[in-house]
């Protein structure tokens, strides 16, 4: 590689839930390699989420609805699967670029064998000025307190858990299963937050299915003190059959929980943050508002996603990925792999909360083909 460039192909997935494209590589420079990288609309990349496994013990409708996911559903082998090793050197790879936050996700990520290795290997490295990342797990907590420690031990310093309902047969209902409790997911909650984790708990919020848990869950984490955030039921993937008639607006939740609670908004803690935050008058716990689906934050999104086969989305919402796994399996430098993630993310032009109202309408219709959540996490 004398001349600083190298042909690498990309090949396509044969999946088409996992569509990639074939990357463009004939001329990727180690030029300009150093320094943050921002994409066609100014926007850095300071955010790395990670799905280590694309399998789950739940299926959650708008997530992994029971009626495609299966028994028989194709998850992939586990050769496929980005080994931690690989994940280790992508990470190596984005870090000059600015990325300063991982967050590991799945499908479920403590069905990952042996997950807190990875976390081990990924707390050595250290960020563009010699800081350590930011390393957070979402779970949906059936098998956080089994291993809060442990994770916590490896170098884990946040956890977010998905909760849906207090009450237990709508949480199964939900959940699509006939086992597991809200009970459980809190116990899990609760041994994270007594060993010093950072704890936040999400709820999807859906009209006429669980809106009616909004104040229970509010009280119930106004008085743990955990930060709850309310998310907007959210388009991604096509398996959920999502209408936007079933949205609960973040309008109507704050209407909601003003009917019991003070509260004012706060700042949020940094520019790309996604959620709109607010802390009760009374007591110094915050809870918040994402709202992608009624005020999109496209212009601030600085995240990038890997699926759990190497796959390099830039939107949340997106068709196609890079097949960045080929590459790697290639045996290219870190740098090399530095600057083809700087040629990908600097050509993004991703905005697609900002122009979904005129790709669709209340019935869902018009929507475009789009990656499932539990293949690339949230």
């Amino acid at each position: 590689m004398s001349d600083g460039h190298r042909v690498i192909p990309i090949i396509a997935s044969s999946f088409e839930r996992r569509k990639a494209t074939r990357l463009d590589a004939s001329v990727v420079s180690r030029d300009g390699l150093l320094g943050p990288v921002q994409d066609t609309l100014g926007r850095p990349i300071t955010d790395l989420r990670i799905s280590v496994i694309d399998q789950c013990n739940l299926r959650c409708g708008y997530c992994m609805p029971k009626e495609v996911f299966t028994k028989d559903y194709p998850f992939l082998p586990r050769e496929a699967l980005l080994s931690f090793e690989e994940i280790e050197k992508l990470v190596a790879a984005f870090i000059p670029l600015g990325v300063r936050k991982l967050r590991i996700t799945g499908g479920e990520p403590l069905l990952r064998k042996s997950v807190e290795e990875l976390i081990a290997r990924l707390a050595q490295l250290r960020t563009s000025d010699d800081q350590p990342l930011e390393i957070a797990l979402t779970t949906n907590g059936l098998l956080l307190e089994q291993k809060a420690a442990v994770l916590k031990a490896a170098g884990l310093k946040r956890v977010t858990v998905s909760l849906d309902a207090l009450d237990t047969n709508l949480f199964r209902e939900l959940a699509g299963v006939d086992y597991g409790e809200p009970a459980q997911v809190l116990s899990g909650v609760a041994a994270a937050r007594a060993l010093g984790l950072e704890t936040k708990v999400n709820m999807v919020v859906q009209k006429g299915v669980n809106d009616h848990q909004i104040l229970p869950m509010a009280r119930a984490f106004r008085d743990s003190g955990d930060t709850l955030r309310f998310i907007e039921f959210m388009d991604v993937g096509n398996a959920n059959q999502w209408r936007l008639d079933q949205v609960v607006s973040a309008h109507e939740i704050l209407e909601k929980l003003r009917s019991a609670f003070s509260f004012r908004p706060v700042d949020r803690a940094k520019k790309h943050d996604v959620a709109e935050r607010f802390v009760y008058d009374d007591m110094p716990v915050e809870f918040g508002v994402i709202a992608s689906i009624t005020r999109p934050f496209c212009s601030n999104c600085s995240r990038a996603r890997i699926s759990s086969e190497g796959l390099l989305y830039t939107c949340l919402f997106a068709n196609t990925g890079t097949d960045l796994r080929t590459v790697i399996r290639s045996g290219p430098e870190t740098d090399e792999l530095t600057a083809i993630v700087r040629n990908i993310w600097s050509l993004r032009e991703d905005r697609y909360s900002e122009i979904r109202n005129t790709l669709t309408n209340a019935s869902g219709s018009g929507q475009r083909p789009k990656v499932e959540m539990s293949y690339i996490g949230g």
